[in-house]
């Protein structure tokens, strides 16, 4: 299946708080990569994400910091940008160095300990300890992730982290080459909805310890709504959070339209997707730095978010087989 570390240039780090029940994960591009965003959730927490627009000055970025702890978890960045600082990374000022590190988080707080969440400390660590094995399940950001919450955590599932990557060959016209370049994506799922691989529910909201699966998009086209006023809060403590990366040369409006293919992958693994109550966000990563020309072959970027759809939804499914059960949640290894 791989991971994203398969594309050249890239590391991931992870730390978390398994009593607590939150962590981050951060993917490292120390050299720069060219990067884009696509938010399309609801319910976003995010920063930096303004940087990415294409109009924008700033061409490359040093990390991508993906966390628990809902906003708070966002001072996870700030531990990222003292790591790549201390090693001469970033964006170069007449001032010093600022690393450049957009960031978004996922709300975990109804799983573990509220009042604990991803800092900056946290963040340092994750950074000191990255390399190019990825854990996947209850670890980094997805140590505190579960999906299928209609009826809020009471019947939802664990979920974790994600990771998967796939080579393309493209051949460009009037060039007898065929060039080689490394797709990866990774996911930390923490959604409203259930997950589906093909028909068939892999994990969501469910009677626990180890009842049946509820099927969210059954509850919902029956009319059914949560039983407690307390469980209106929970809806709106999700999110999925993706990064896919690519060797491939691309502009920051190649990557941004990248990121925007890649998030079709979550409509294909989670029903429903993109609702009220999530804050679904994709960055999209380019290694292998700025194309010579100003434009990108869209041959060659058609094919590549094609790929980077598949391999999320690979990523996605794999953050629900991998995870394990804790705080309560049971797992779909359980459950199949």
């Amino acid at each position: 299946m791989g991971s994203i570390t398969d594309v050249p240039g890239l590391l991931v780090g992870q730390a978390q708080d398994e009593e607590g029940m939150t962590g981050c994960t951060v993917v490292l591009t120390t050299d720069g990569a060219v990067a884009g965003v696509d938010v399309r959730g609801s319910a976003p927490g995010t920063r930096e994400t303004d940087l990415l627009d294409p109009s924008n000055l700033v061409q490359k970025i040093h990390a991508v910091m993906l966390a628990g702890g809902s906003a708070f978890g966002l001072a996870a960045a700030t531990g990222v940008m003292t790591f790549l600082q201390e090693r001469g990374h970033g964006f170069e000022t007449t001032h010093g160095l600022i690393p450049i590190v957009p960031a978004a988080v996922i709300y975990d707080l109804g799983v573990g300990y509220p009042d604990r969440y991803p800092d900056a400390l946290m963040g340092y660590l994750a950074c000191s300890v990255a390399g190019k094995e990825v854990m996947e399940g209850n670890f980094g950001a997805g140590a505190g992730a579960s999906i299928g919450k209609i009826f809020g955590p009471n019947c939802a599932m664990k979920s974790g982290v994600g990771t998967s990557s796939a080579i393309l060959k493209f051949a460009i016209p009037n060039d007898s080459r065929t060039y080689t370049y490394t797709v990866g994506t990774i996911v930390i799922t923490n959604s409203f909805g259930d997950i589906y691989k093909g028909d068939q529910i892999l994990g969501g909201a469910c009677e626990h310890p180890d009842g049946d699966l509820l099927d969210t998009i059954r509850l919902l086209r029956e009319g059914v709504r949560p039983k407690h006023p307390q469980t209106q809060l929970p809806l709106v403590s999700n999110t999925t959070l993706a990064c896919v990366a690519t060797d491939a040369p691309l502009t920051k409006a190649a990557a941004r339209k990248l990121a925007q293919m890649a998030q079709d992958g979550l409509s294909r693994a989670i029903r429903p997707a993109h609702t009220m109550f999530d804050g679904d966000t994709v960055f999209a990563l380019s290694t292998g730095g700025l194309p010579p020309t100003p434009n990108v072959d869209p041959l060659l970027l058609t094919a590549l978010g094609g790929l980077a759809a598949d391999l999320l939804v690979q990523a996605i499914h794999r953050s629900v087989m991998e995870a394990r059960p804790a705080g309560g949640l049971p797992c779909s290894q359980r459950m199949l």
